[in-house]
């Protein structure tokens, strides 16, 4: 089916879904069904809507149909050597390009590079009624006004139908180097807000178990410079890649073992808060302002203490029995609710996509 008719046939279904008062689910790969709230409503697949549609490694740009696969992406950028800056996760062989935006989530390299939005140009959407909207354009300097493109990243599909996107991309580093030390939790803490305050080419940083881990990524120079002024002991280069995918991808051993009623919560805070003095393993990455805590504490006690810290917290992946009613994202204050419920009303007024995705009433 030719891309044009697969846009007509899914325009209608949508039509008739408003029409009728039916939800749909929108799904790529499916590779992040385990994210957000509930999963509501009939299937609709993304993958046949796939294609790169433009690509200029000089403009450093790339289109492409929400159904392409993210492998695909990220292939095409390497072979020129470019890379999907944020580094996102796949969680899976089958992940799409749309899903990777509309979950909005980023790889170790956030920090220093941006979040998923940030990289975010344009974007061609179906909305609830239907109809096919075009926002923002192929080129870094194309915004005046509200960018709308933008919004879509981590909507988990509850404002529309994602058809096409272009992004930026940015060019491999030319040098790559992981190092790792010794230390406790505090001390990790104290020296990644201590160099964070430096012009040091830090691409990564993780700690858990009594070692922390920094990547060094840029021109050789810088990460020669930046690894003599450190010290620390420098880590196979196999080795470092298999660690930083291995927390990308929830691959690493932390992830893997969550036991039953106990949840992952995902906790973002100020850099220099200290370790929490919780029960649980714990995992710190983004210079401090990421944390990984698997517990069976309640979702209340979680969010209090994230709260006090001066952050927030949200169930990442749980294991069976673990109570999820109290909503895996953090209430948002009323205010900021009430801007959220007019972008939802403006786009999808029938609530036919992915209902109760974001928030349970959502």
């Amino acid at each position: 089916m030719e891309e044009d008719d697969i846009v007509a046939v899914w325009s209608e279904r949508v039509r008739s879904a408003s029409a009728e008062g039916r939800a749909l689910r929108i799904r790529g790969g499916g590779t992040k069904d385990w994210y957000g709230q509930t999963l509501e409503g009939e299937i609709l697949d993304t993958r046949a809507h796939r294609g790169i549609v433009a690509y200029d490694p000089a403009e450093l740009v790339i289109t492409a149909r929400a159904g392409t696969p993210l492998i695909e992406i990220e292939a095409a950028l390497a072979e020129h050597d470019q890379m999907l800056a944020f580094e996102p996760p796949h969680f899976g062989l089958q992940a799409t390009f749309g899903g990777c935006i509309a979950a909005g989530l980023a790889g170790p390299r956030r920090p220093a590079a941006g979040a998923a939005r940030d990289f975010v140009l344009g974007a061609v959407i179906m909305n609830g009624q239907g109809q096919t909207l075009h926002f923002g354009g192929q080129v870094v300097k194309n915004v005046a006004g509200y960018d709308v493109s933008r919004l879509l990243a981590g909507s988990l599909g509850t404002l529309g139908l994602i058809l096409e996107l272009s992004v930026k991309v940015m060019p491999l580093p030319q040098a790559e180097t992981t190092l790792k030390f010794d230390m406790n939790g505090t001390d990790a803490v104290r020296k990644l807000n201590e160099w964070g305050g430096r012009p040091l080419p830090i691409t990564a940083s993780a700690w858990r178990h009594g070692t922390l881990a920094v990547r060094l990524a840029g021109a050789e120079s810088a990460v020669k410079s930046a690894r003599a002024a450190l010290g620390g002991e420098v880590v196979d280069a196999v080795e470092a890649e298999r660690f930083w995918a291995g927390l990308r991808e929830q691959t690493d051993p932390f992830f893997t073992a969550i036991p039953p009623k106990s949840a992952l919560w995902r906790l973002a805070l100020p850099s220099i808060t200290e370790p929490l003095p919780l029960p649980g393993a714990q995992l710190m990455e983004w210079g401090g302002g990421q944390r990984w805590w698997i517990t069976d504490a309640d979702p209340q006690t979680v969010r209090i203490s994230a709260k006090q810290a001066g952050g927030h917290a949200t169930i990442f992946r749980s294991g069976h029995g673990y109570d999820r009613s109290a909503g895996v994202f953090t209430p948002l204050p009323t205010p900021l609710m009430k801007i959220h419920r007019g972008l939802k009303t403006a786009f999808d007024p029938a609530r036919v996509f992915n209902r109760g995705r974001l928030y349970p009433d959502f």
